[in-house]
């Protein structure tokens, strides 16, 4: 399986690659004023709003730092063969593959405390790499408001 590696500070993390559509470089984002922590905003991809998630301002507390190796991971919210929301990942040095079985990542002995989407961790001749589940990232309530139908837009206000 192939896992798309990034940095959160200067911890290293995986993602499955088959879950990401197409990785961009970093993009004006629109604020959502009074977002939940973590959402650094909205940008138009290929004429579609997509909220964007700061992985590490959701994880640290701390913004991403633009770099050139900034990009914005573009996933699926759910895997399913019909077509989903997506949503923009902000992810640091999101530069590298690692090609490894799912079996080759262990438990790390800790319980999951309440950081659901932190999964199990490899390690190599560089570190620790933690899999990210990028499916459990947002609460079931966050995902209903940012990716409400679109027929609930047609109320909108004129």
């Amino acid at each position: 399986m192939l896992f798309l590696l990034f940095q959160i500070g200067t911890d290293r993390y995986a993602i499955e690659a088959q879950r990401v559509v197409e990785v961009i470089p970093m993009v004006s984002l629109k604020p959502i004023p009074r977002a939940a922590r973590g959402i650094a905003g909205l940008f138009n991809y290929r004429g579609q709003a997509v909220p964007a998630l700061d992985l590490s301002e959701l994880t640290t507390g701390q913004p991403a730092t633009e770099r050139l190796s900034t990009r914005i991971l573009i996933v699926r919210t759910r895997a399913s063969a019909e077509p989903t929301p997506l949503l923009g990942l902000i992810a640091e040095h999101a530069t590298t593959v690692l090609r490894k079985e799912p079996s080759d990542f262990i438990q790390p002995g800790l319980p999951p405390g309440s950081v659901p989407y932190l999964g199990p961790i490899l390690m190599d001749e560089h570190g620790v790499i933690q899999w990210i589940q990028e499916q459990k990232l947002l609460p079931e309530e966050l995902q209903r408001l940012l990716f409400a139908p679109a027929a609930a837009a047609t109320n909108a206000p004129n």
